[in-house]
């Protein structure tokens, strides 16, 4: 009786550490099968994509290939009140009286789009569309032009963006050129989280510095609707804002 409650403890401390992953794991399974349902006339979907752009290596969740260009999906499988805008650095996860901070998902996917187009320079007037898509158990309540969605709203979103802007030739082109760069065979994800968290932590240190993390100008406090915040000097150039 005694080994099966440590056995029971044991795989609940296990469930514990790794039920983030599982979360994230389920959320872009659950956006996969969704894209199953795409015309594959139509569309080239990729899904978990790793490409690296000099020292930086990112992992992109899914990736579509249509007439009207590139769509880029970042998944949040949250559950929770979530809060943020446009150009903060964080949005936050509200769960009754837990309040967690996330980097920005705009930010981070746009920062996937530019590594895409670096490995698609061949292709300078390609059209890129970023797409944040949450599960049905958050509440989204979010300030932002990018389009911030729930799953069920996906599909319906895609086939909106109807303008033909590339041949049946390029989408394929561009298919073979991403699947040739994809290096999820050998991710390394622990070594990946090691560098994310090193460059977060740079971006911390210059920040309290008073040093623009995106441009390298001078950050100065402004004073906006919802109270005081730190702003670039270069604005509107450059957009990066933290709140106080």
């Amino acid at each position: 009786m005694k080994f099966v409650v440590i056995l029971f403890l044991f795989g609940l401390i296990l469930l514990m550490i790794f039920s983030k992953r599982i979360k994230g794991f389920v959320g872009e399974k659950t956006i996969s099968s969704i894209l199953l349902l795409l015309d594959k006339k139509e569309y080239k979907v990729i899904n978990n994509i790793v490409l690296k752009s000099g020292n930086i290596t990112t992992q992109i969740d899914h990736l579509i290939i249509s007439d009207f260009g590139i769509l880029v999906i970042e998944t949040k499988n949250f559950k929770g009140w979530i809060f943020g805008g446009e150009n903060s650095e964080y949005w936050q996860q509200v769960i009754f009286k837990s309040k967690i901070k996330f980097y920005n998902p705009i930010r981070q996917n746009q920062n996937h789009i530019n590594i895409i187009k670096n490995c698609l320079k061949e292709y300078p007037n390609l059209k890129y569309k970023s797409i944040i898509v949450f599960s049905k158990r958050a509440s989204i309540n979010v300030d932002t032009s990018t389009d911030v969605i729930y799953s069920h709203q996906l599909l319906s979103l895609i086939k909106n963006y109807t303008e033909k802007n590339l041949s049946k030739k390029d989408k394929e082109i561009i298919f073979q050129k991403i699947k040739s760069e994809n290096l999820v065979g050998n991710y390394d994800k622990q070594k990946h989280i090691k560098s994310i968290k090193n460059r977060i932590r740079q971006r911390e240190k210059l920040i309290n510095e008073n040093i623009c993390p995106n441009c390298g100008n001078n950050l100065i406090i402004r004073n906006g609707k919802y109270g005081d915040f730190l702003g670039c000097n270069s604005y509107p150039k450059c957009k990066f804002i933290r709140n106080i």
